[in-house]
């Protein structure tokens, strides 16, 4: 299949100028063929991918081959928080779809989406198409990624992917860009400038290596306004740090966990990965590390958390075994009491929100104990400690 786009050209000084000088034959009207060979495609799909240079007329095959309008972006209404725009979900559930297209960041939830970053936004706007569509809709997607960095880019399509998949939605994606192909496992992906069709491509993705290393407290400094609880940090907290080309993108801060009934417990008081990089499952990876690296030294790893990404996470996985849960309006009883009985000190009283408590159970077999250095830190073995590495993905 092919479509012509055929546009009468004005006749002016400039157009006469173009046909003389260029010895043009026609200059009455400009042709512009398309090639859609998509016959092929599946009707039952998740993910589809046209990807070619700006002019080669993905916006075209969307819209004429597709038969429907272009899924419009969003307007947000600056006068109130980002995810206060989400008014037809609940706010957890507005809260859960922020998450799963890799915008984690609760305290920029706060912000109107005119001050988020370009990233931020571009989740943000994803999030709004994405949840807004019904189950058997088609979405159309243009100009995916085609703003924002790379990593985001990478992050934002591994983040599509699975939400777009666990929740059986239907998406076709226009861009420029092929970097973002293996992160979106697409069922299918054409090209309108070869008039390639493939289905269910395979496209390794290539691998991240994120450096762990012991940091000292200034580096919560980076991350601290990147955390949905407070900026504290406690200054006994054993700092760790992961890199990605030396750049700083992951922090976590163990504490020990003191209890008449647990011995040798710690608890991780801050996960925390810069906005850029949610999405790939830095966090997650890089918290099972640190805890298995804490189980081979005989330690016990404890989170609890009342953040849903994570509970997501934990509902998945095999390593962590949920020990508590507590419901906010259980904590709310339980402040009401303290406080009829006259306490006032805020440090007696719990938190409303609804929090899970997990411990780590993974498998520590293939982690060396040269590897447990890292969390075994003094000031000689510093050079080494640093060199700890390990691969995702």
């Amino acid at each position: 299949m092919k479509y012509q786009l055929t546009n009468k050209v004005v006749q002016d000084d400039y157009t006469k100028y173009l046909a003389d000088f260029y010895d043009l034959q026609d200059v009455s009207e400009s042709k512009v063929t398309i090639n859609a060979n998509l016959e092929g495609v599946p009707n039952d799909f998740n993910i589809g991918v046209i990807y070619g240079g700006s002019g080669t007329g993905k916006t075209t095959i969307l819209k004429k081959y597709f038969n429907q309008d272009m899924n419009d972006k969003p307007v947000f209404d600056n006068n109130i928080p980002v995810i206060s725009n989400f008014d037809w979900l609940s706010p957890e559930d507005a809260s859960r779809l922020l998450s799963s297209m890799g915008f984690s960041t609760v305290p920029n939830w706060l912000t109107p989406f005119d001050k988020l970053s370009n990233g931020q936004q571009a989740r943000a706007e994803l999030a709004y198409v994405i949840g807004r569509a019904k189950e058997q809709d088609l979405v159309l997607y243009d100009e995916f990624t085609s703003v924002v960095d790379r990593n985001v880019a990478k992050a934002m399509a591994n983040s599509l992917q699975k939400y777009v998949r666990r929740h059986n939605k239907k998406i076709v994606l226009a861009s420029c860009h092929f970097d973002i192909i293996p992160w979106l496992k697409p069922d299918w992906i054409y090209s309108p400038e070869n008039g390639k069709l493939e289905i269910a491509p395979r496209h390794r993705r290539e691998n991240i290596e994120l450096k762990i290393v012991r940091a000292r407290y200034e580096a919560w400094d980076i991350f601290h306004k990147h955390h949905y609880m407070s900026a504290d940090l406690n200054k006994a907290a054993s700092c760790y740090m992961g890199l990605i080309d030396d750049v700083p993108v992951t922090f976590n801060a163990v504490l020990p966990f003191p209890h008449g009934h647990i011995q040798n417990g710690f608890r991780m008081s801050r996960i925390v990965v810069q906005p850029d990089y949610q999405g790939l499952g830095i966090g997650s990876r890089v918290t099972d590390y640190i805890s298995s690296l804490y189980k081979k030294a005989n330690k016990t790893m404890y989170i609890k958390s009342s953040n849903p990404a994570l509970w997501n996470y934990w509902d998945k996985s095999h390593n962590w075994n949920i020990t508590n849960q507590q419901l906010k309006e259980d904590a709310i009883k339980k402040n009401e009491r303290l406080r009829a009985q006259g306490h006032t000190d805020p440090i007696k009283f719990f938190r409303e929100s609804t929090t899970k408590s997990v411990k780590w159970i993974g498998d520590v077999s293939h982690i060396s104990e040269q590897e447990t250095q890292v969390i075994k830190f003094n000031a000689s073995a510093w050079k080494d400690v640093a060199q700890n590495q390990i691969s995702l993905f």
